[in-house]
């Protein structure tokens, strides 16, 4: 049992039910669709929790061959893990966290790699890591100005040409290091 809403939300499979349902809403046997590594009783039992936790919701439902068909929608901000939240972590928490969010991220590499049809290059794939040195008014300002540029592309919808696109980021200080 979850001894959190943080433990709810950062879960592999629950974090992928999340993902699905970003910009739109879905029913069980669509999130089925794009999660198909997932046992279905595993992934109803996931949806289930998340529904509970009022991290997701029912937004319509439907008759289908005698049962009720749900179509579920993440609610506004239900599955952001805030501030306040974070800050009661503890540095065991995080690292665990941490783990599962970089574990979530490789596996959704290998997917997108297991494709016959993946080009890294062609679909802009990339990483990197690089320092900057920054005051915290310099970071803060990085911040926002990287959110700000990001906002008017987060409601934009799988049309047009247009495929979704995974976009992560990792921040952290470096660690102290003596120099030589």
């Amino acid at each position: 049992m979850e001894k959190s809403r943080v433990d709810l939300i950062i879960h592999p499979v629950r974090l992928r039910i999340l993902q699905a349902l970003i910009d739109r809403p879905l029913t069980p046997l669509q999130i089925a669709g794009t999660l198909l590594d997932v046992p279905q009783a595993t992934l109803y039992r996931h949806i289930d929790k998340l529904a509970k936790a009022r991290v997701i919701e029912v937004v319509s439902e439907r008759q289908i061959r005698g049962t009720m068909e749900k179509v579920y929608a993440l609610p506004n901000r239900a599955a952001i893990v805030s501030e306040k939240e974070m800050a009661q972590l503890s540095k065991e928490d995080h690292l665990r966290y941490f783990t599962v969010f970089v574990a979530s991220l490789l596996a959704d590499f290998q997917r997108y790699l297991a494709q016959p049809n993946a080009k890294p290059a062609r679909d802009g794939f990339g990483y990197r890591k690089f320092i900057l040195n920054l005051s915290d008014k310099e970071f803060a300002e990085v911040t926002k100005a990287v959110n700000l540029a990001l906002k008017p592309y987060l409601q934009k919808e799988t049309e047009d040409g247009r495929r979704r696109r995974l976009f992560a980021t990792v921040v952290f200080p470096e660690a102290d290091r003596p120099i030589e």
